[in-house]
């Protein structure tokens, strides 16, 4: 059985199936067409899948010529859904990772002195992704304090994982305020 289509072509196609030597009848042929067209359907639909770039370069071209009507909607769809995820686990990600470093420089006493410089560094950028982050969205703040708590909690099990303290220790409340870690000139050790 062979198949010659052109599945890259816009608007026709050539398919002819021989079976033994003899043509398919119409019915077949129709089908072959139909399955055929659906390919190319599916073709289009993927082109999210498979070359992203390409798919956002055609979906803004949509967008600015007001071309609703062939938009890739569920696609487009999930991209702004995910847009927004993706700032809250960054931000997320982030405060976790700065309450981390504060743990460090406030419990850590044996590597507190040596690691100091690298922690401070550590601290003064996530303040700073969490602030960039804030600006482009400033009504992850209410995201941010919502979750401050549970972020203070995952860094805290990071850090005694890392430190190997006594877990009694180390509060399992934060003992500082979310307003205290971002603040960028507030620390909860200084050296002397």
């Amino acid at each position: 059985m062979r198949i010659y289509a052109d599945l890259c072509g816009a608007a026709e196609f050539y398919a002819t199936m021989t079976l033994g030597g003899l043509t398919m009848n119409s019915h077949i042929q129709t089908n072959v067409q139909t399955n055929i067209q659906a390919s190319m359907q599916t073709k289009v639909v993927s082109l999210y899948d498979t070359d992203y770039q390409c798919w956002l370069e055609q979906i803004v071209t949509q967008l600015r010529t007001r071309d609703v009507n062939n938009l890739d909607w569920e696609n487009l769809i999930e991209e702004i859904e995910s847009l927004g995820k993706s700032d809250k686990r960054a931000i997320s990600s982030y405060l976790m990772r700065l309450c981390e470093h504060l743990l460090k420089l406030k419990y850590w006493r044996a590597e507190r002195e040596s690691c100091f410089r690298g922690w401070d560094l550590e601290v003064a950028n996530f303040r700073l992704q969490i602030r960039a982050i804030l600006q482009d969205s400033p009504s992850l703040n209410r995201y941010l304090a919502e979750n401050f708590s549970a972020e203070y909690s995952n860094a805290r099990k990071l850090f005694l994982r890392a430190s190997m303290l006594d877990a009694s220790l180390v509060p399992q409340e934060p003992d500082f305020t979310l307003e205290q870690a971002l603040d960028e000139d507030w620390l909860p050790w200084q050296p002397a």
